[in-house]
């Protein structure tokens, strides 16, 4: 304590040893650790670390996206009946509302637009909505409910358009299981992948829309597969292989490795190539 002129006590602050008073305020907000508890200002704090926090992730997600080729389906052919469109996993679930009666047919606003627009427009809203400061989930049970409640049916939704889509699937006309793919590691594999080919003979050779190519290689040689694609064969047209000429040489001796196995097949006297 210090006594001022008039003899009255007065608190006074000193700076280290000397008696100089500390009258000015600080110019400067108050760290938010000096309040326990407490919340810390939104901008730029919180706001800050989010950002940090994003960039981190996206540059982790960027690097696995250019370094892991991405899986392409078939390539688009709008003769091919027998293939099942469906959308990404995580929109399986959207894809399968949209199988209920209440939520397609005349009510597919109901199940493009209402259902769609509330999930999302209440994640949107949800700070606004929710405004309680408790923050234990067994404190809130209407947002713990509601949260479980929309994560159980993303859940189940996804799961039987997943398995719905299997079943589709396995019934599609099949080949010869019996007889396996020779050699799937040889690159003419991926170059059959890549062709319109494998819209009509399947993925597997399995034969949807044309036969199957399992144990083709009893029945044609290289040589008669490479005039098959030239010149086309029953239903199949002239030129649908879209390749190189190295690449349809590549195919044609691949497929003519496709042999069943010992008994299931005659195969035909191979012809000298050069």
């Amino acid at each position: 304590m210090a006594h001022n002129q008039d003899g009255q006590d007065q608190e006074v602050h000193f700076v280290g040893d000397s008696r100089v008073k500390v009258n000015e305020k600080k110019l400067y907000p108050k760290d938010y650790s000096e309040f326990p508890g407490k919340t810390e200002a939104f901008f730029p704090n919180f706001l800050l670390k989010e950002w940090m926090v994003a960039v981190v992730v996206l540059v982790g997600f960027m690097g696995l996206v250019m370094a892991q080729e991405p899986p392409l389906g078939e390539q688009a052919d709008p003769t091919n009946t027998s293939f099942l469109p469906v959308p990404d996993w995580y929109f399986l679930f959207l894809y399968q509302l949209l199988k209920f009666k209440w939520a397609s047919g005349p009510f597919v606003v109901v199940g493009t637009v209402l259902v769609p627009g509330f999930i999302f427009g209440g994640l949107l809203l949800a700070p606004w909505l929710d405004r309680g400061k408790e923050r234990r989930p067994m404190k809130r049970p209407v947002a713990t409910g509601l949260t479980l409640l929309t994560l159980i049916a993303i859940v189940v939704l996804t799961w039987e358009a997943e398995d719905e889509h299997q079943k589709q699937l396995a019934s599609l006309p099949k080949g010869d299981e019996s007889v396996e793919i020779v050699d799937q590691n040889d690159p003419a594999y991926d170059i059959y992948k890549n062709n319109a080919c494998v819209n009509c003979h399947g993925q597997q050779l399995e034969g949807l829309q044309g036969p199957s190519l399992r144990g083709i290689g009893d029945s044609y040689t290289s040589k008669e597969i490479i005039e098959i694609m030239d010149e086309g064969k029953g239903e199949m047209p002239a030129g649908m292989f879209q390749g190189t000429e190295e690449e349809k040489k590549q195919l044609a001796d691949w497929l003519a490795k496709q042999e069943a196995p010992e008994g299931k097949g005659e195969k035909k006297s191979q012809e000298h190539e050069e």
